[in-house]
């Protein structure tokens, strides 16, 4: 790591520094959810680093697998406002849910890696979900304002209808289980909207 950003860790990284990290995180993600104590080595081979790369960028197994699940969970997020910006609000929600749909997948198959590394006495915490409550706040304002659903639903609310999404066991009909349940909870949403 240079001095700079031993200096200032919040420092932004090189490009070529920050494919590698995001090459490293991809890879991860697949390997955690495969096998949820992937060897490390394993990773940083598959994502064609060296291990000085690998752990200047993680220097600990927690650190991946924190990491993994808030780069996952920060991918979510920032899919809010690029959808709204190229999308009705609705059709944006929508898309955005398939979004999050795709990283409870993630999330479930991460489960086992993220409990190992914080279930010890010491542990760092799982990250809070604050980016994608405040990415569902951001998509639902914009539809009541544009009344395609109805007033008054909060990212609170959203979450807590959502929550079946988290049952779905990432099998191999996930997806179209998923789909119709997005379907459901949408067709809720809409009922009642002042422009429908």
């Amino acid at each position: 790591m240079s001095q700079a950003k031993r200096d200032n860790p919040d420092a932004p990284l090189r490009s070529d520094a920050q494919r590698n990290r995001e090459r490293i995180l991809h890879v991860a993600t697949e390997e955690l959810t495969r096998c949820a104590d992937a060897p490390l080595s394993a990773i940083a081979k598959k994502a064609g680093v060296g291990q000085g790369t690998f752990y200047r960028n993680f220097p600990s197994r927690e650190a991946l697998v924190l990491e993994v699940y808030r780069y996952e969970m920060q991918q979510v997020a920032d899919a809010a406002p690029q959808l709204l910006a190229t999308r009705e609000p609705d059709r944006a929600l929508r898309e955005w849910m398939d979004r999050l749909a795709g990283f409870a997948m993630t999330k479930a198959g991460l489960a086992d890696a993220i409990r190992l590394v914080t279930s010890a006495p010491g542990s760092p915490e799982k990250p809070h979900p604050t980016p994608v409550m405040d990415a569902a706040g951001l998509l639902l304002r914009a539809n009541e304002e544009a009344g395609t659903i109805r007033p008054g639903i909060t990212a609170d609310d959203f979450f807590l209808v959502i929550g079946g999404l988290w049952l779905i066991g990432p099998g191999e009909d996930w997806q179209s289980r998923a789909t119709r349940f997005l379907d459901f909870v949408m067709d809720g949403l809409r009922a009642g909207a002042p422009g429908r």
